[in-house]
């Protein structure tokens, strides 16, 4: 296939837009919008995150746009358009392209994310980058990382741990785990697998805690790597405690000792789960109304005014997260 019959099967999967809405034209036409916007950019590079033999092109295409859509979230908008660059090596063939498409198309459809161009080259490896937009809702501002104060209480918004234990299964192939519950060895691997291959973003969720949220981030590196970002654009510490942190039966059926359940849910990456700070005394109404619309809101500690980020009272010994670079 030439550059353009690649470009068209990869746009199968999602509705025809006649330019200059996009994709179509040089550049895309976006009308005046009246609210703050926010723009974020990520990608998914074959060898880095994700390996053609553990991952489907459908996983791929999903969890490219997921991880971008979660940047939005944090910030507490909703998303709206988005651009996608495609490196393509020869071997990616019509099927593959189709399957990618697909996979992002159905969650952009789910979000009402419209995709408005975008760019092809070829590459020696797949990679996937995006640039994802979101408007802030009328009367509400951005989460920054900048504004948890001593006593505020931190939450997050889902699951933490489930991603990393299964980028280990896939890896490693394990399906040997310890049988301490009702739920079955291959339920508990393909949970797993499934936080790591198909992260949900938790849009709904970043929007509600825009009304009562003082700071948030995305947690997609680590929880404690994710938590001194925001701690230092806040100037602030916290205190965490582990038997607080939300976590998969699953993970627990997993993991050979609580101390690596610890580790996943503390140090593991791409949960895309949100984390906020909360005012104490807003904390009754957000998590009223997270139950209203059906979500949880799990307190998993408090902001102090030490800069330290403490773990039931002592400060971490393990890995924080990871690093592209070390």
């Amino acid at each position: 296939m030439d550059e353009f019959a690649r470009i068209e099967t990869f746009l199968e999967a999602f509705p025809r837009r006649a330019a200059p809405a996009g994709p179509g034209d040089d550049a895309a036409v976006l009308p005046p919008c009246p609210r703050q916007q926010v723009v974020t950019t990520d990608s998914l590079v074959e060898g880095v995150h994700f390996s053609r033999r553990t991952f489907r092109f459908s996983d791929v295409g999903h969890k490219a746009l997921a991880v971008n859509l979660s940047d939005v979230a944090a910030m507490g908008a909703r998303p709206t358009w988005a651009l996608c660059a495609l490196q393509l090596p020869e071997d990616v063939g019509a099927s593959d392209l189709r399957q990618l498409g697909t996979g992002m198309a159905a969650l952009a459809a789910v979000h009402g994310v419209a995709l408005v161009g975008g760019n092809v080259t070829r590459s020696m490896q797949l990679a996937i980058t995006l640039t994802v937009a979101g408007e802030v809702p009328a009367g509400r501002r951005p989460i920054t990382r900048a504004g948890a104060r001593p006593g505020h209480l931190v939450y997050v918004s889902g699951p933490l741990g489930s991603a990393s234990a299964g980028l280990e299964a896939l890896t490693y192939g394990v399906r040997e785990v310890t049988h301490r519950g009702p739920v079955t060895v291959d339920r508990a691997w393909d949970a797993l697998v499934l936080a790591q291959r198909r992260p949900s973003p938790h849009v709904r969720w970043g929007l509600e805690a825009s009304r009562f949220a003082s700071a948030g981030i995305d947690v997609s590196d680590g929880l404690l790597a994710d938590l001194g970002h925001l701690c230092a654009a806040s100037g602030v510490g916290m205190a965490l405690e582990t038997g607080a942190l939300p976590v998969l039966e699953a993970l627990l059926l997993f993991a050979e000792s609580e101390a690596k359940v610890h580790q996943y849910a503390l140090a593991g990456g791409e949960d895309y789960v949100l984390a906020v700070t909360v005012p104490p005394s807003r904390a009754a109404a957000f998590e009223r109304r997270l139950a209203k619309v059906g979500a949880g809101a799990f307190c998993i500690g408090v902001v102090t005014r030490d800069t330290s980020l403490t773990v039931d009272g002592a400060t971490w010994k393990g890995a924080r997260g990871f690093q592209h670079f070390t």
